[in-house]
């Protein structure tokens, strides 16, 4: 699994980890039950405290794609699995959006407001 960040951006680094993580599920490179790197390891490779780390993995905790346990670390969840599966689909309407000049931030936009 690789996570990458770029020190660069305005994003903070916590979100830049989660978002790989995210992008790594939605593309079927990680699945159910895969186990995420410890936090330590993910923190020492990308040379970012620990915490950062640790904050990723609790905002997709509670976002229901891992599951962290004590001793066993950071799991893929099984609610992951719908992820992958609408890869096609997401790809297909940021086709469709950019065929029509919709941009990526406004179709984001678009789909968080209609999100209930």
């Amino acid at each position: 699994m690789l996570i990458r960040i770029d020190a660069e951006s305005a994003r903070p680094l916590f979100e830049q980890i989660a978002a790989s993580v995210r992008t790594e599920v939605l593309a079927g490179r990680l699945h159910p039950g895969d186990r995420l790197p410890a936090a330590r390891e993910t923190a020492a490779a990308l040379e970012v405290n620990v915490h950062t780390v640790l904050r990723a993995y609790q905002e997709l905790r509670s976002e229901g794609l891992i599951d962290l346990r004590r001793g066993r670390g950071a799991i893929v969840s099984a609610s992951a699995a719908p992820l992958s599966e609408l890869a096609a689909d997401i790809a297909e309407l940021v086709r469709r959006a950019a065929r029509r000049g919709v941009s990526p931030a406004t179709l984001a936009a678009l789909i968080k407001e209609m999100t209930p």
